[in-house]
């Protein structure tokens, strides 16, 4: 079993599932062993709570520079002995210092059939541009922005009468089933 950080800047939906399928035994594989946050107001450390998962509030405001934000970040990754990282709706690029200690374990899902519509706001490039297939992408985290090497994919149609919401609420079911079924396979 590998400790694994779960990293979120938002809601935590993600996180939450993910805690689901070890609950139930469908994740054996690994420990979450902290939520990582940016965000004092993120969703995600309510759901946290619930779980009983320690939480660790990282916000880059407080600190002099990125690198600096970082290093405080990882030296607590070591004090859990953080062997992953997942990356769950986490809305920073991830910078050297911890890419250099974790380049091959780190973990990230983004809302749209990479390489298209890379960046935030996923779904409405994927509306906006009229395409009739998006979906979800789990990769490997590098230094670009959702240019890591992709591990696996789901997709699902954009109906003529989508809305953003409604076209947002079927990729995250897809999320919900795609990124703990990476993580069993992946994460040894």
């Amino acid at each position: 079993m590998k400790n694994v950080a779960i990293f979120a800047s938002g809601n935590g939906s993600n996180y939450e599932k993910i805690m689901e399928h070890i609950q139930a035994g469908q994740l054996t594989n690994i420990n979450v062993v902290g939520l990582y946050t940016d965000k004092r107001e993120a969703y995600a450390i309510e759901r946290a709570k619930r779980f009983g998962t320690p939480v660790h509030l990282f916000e880059l405001s407080q600190f002099e520079h990125k690198t600096a934000y970082e290093q405080a970040i990882l030296a607590q990754l070591k004090k859990d002995a953080v062997e992953w990282i997942i990356l769950a709706g986490y809305m920073k690029l991830v910078g050297p210092t911890l890419l250099d200690v974790y380049e091959g374990r780190m973990l990230n899902i983004h809302p749209s059939l990479l390489p298209s519509f890379p960046g935030k706001d996923a779904v409405g490039q994927a509306l906006r541009y009229g395409v009739r297939v998006t979906g979800a992408t789990v990769h490997y985290v590098d230094s670009g922005m959702d240019t890591g090497t992709i591990i696996d994919q789901m997709s699902c149609p954009i109906l003529e009468d989508d809305t953003q919401a409604s076209l947002q609420l079927r990729v995250q079911n897809l999320e919900y089933e795609l990124y703990p079924r990476v993580i069993k396979k992946i994460i040894q």
